[in-house]
């Protein structure tokens, strides 16, 4: 797919942490293919800045195995291999069963509200089709705790497996499959709100263990 001939990012105010994103997301959203090469001048002319801090992205999303870069020689997006998307699964599983554990004691009425609200927002966007909306209000969703569980290193860890997971879960969500999230994170919310951390847990380890029937099939 040809790079984006305009831009909806503001040059002045992109730093390197915004360049990673465009580029992430274009990679998780197909805007990039599997096996497209990613040419710094486009995404310069795309993105209005300079190719230090776009090869600076590059190379973390060689690092999360998004692309293939290598010196001297041309980056790539990199295919959805099966066996990586599946490990990244198991390590953002059990991320979020951690992240459960330590937020469930903090959990308060306004934590669950802003799940329960993240949630009707995810089942809009499934009902719609809009897949983007769908992705973005599960993150929100699963924010809540990542955010109440004190431990910083969880969210860098989830940085770095999520992104692999979501090319794969795009077809989920385009499907009635993506459906079973929506019950699943009610049910999490009614076991914190019990008191039930360790059954909330569990649940939001299975939550994120049920992208195994795609992945076999993942292909960006």
């Amino acid at each position: 797919m040809p790079t984006p001939q305009t831009s909806n990012v503001n040059s002045r105010s992109l730093l390197r942490d915004d360049v990673y994103l465009s580029l992430r997301d274009a990679i998780i959203d197909g805007t990039f293919l599997p096996g497209e090469r990613l040419r710094d001048q486009e995404l310069e002319s795309w993105l209005g800045v300079s190719r230090t801090p776009i090869r600076e992205a590059l190379l973390r999303l060689a690092r999360a195995g998004l692309v293939s870069a290598k010196p001297g020689r041309a980056t790539i997006v990199a295919p959805a291999n099966p066996k990586i998307v599946g490990d990244a699964q198991q390590i953002a599983a059990s991320m979020h069963e951690l992240a459960t554990r330590l937020a469930g004691p903090a959990v308060t009425p306004d934590a669950l509200g802003a799940m329960e609200a993240a949630n009707l927002d995810f089942a809009s966007a499934l009902v719609a089709g809009d897949i983007d909306l769908a992705l973005r209000s599960d993150d929100a969703f699963h924010a809540v705790l990542t955010g109440l569980s004190g431990n910083t290193m969880i969210a860098d860890v989830l940085e770095q497996a999520t992104p692999l997971i979501r090319r794969a879960e795009r077809q989920r969500f385009a499907s009635s499959a993506g459906r079973e999230s929506v019950e699943q994170h009610r049910a999490i919310v009614e076991r914190l709100r019990a008191g039930d951390v360790d059954g909330a847990a569990a649940l939001s380890r299975d939550n994120w263990m049920t992208l195994h029937q795609h992945v076999d099939h993942a292909d960006g």
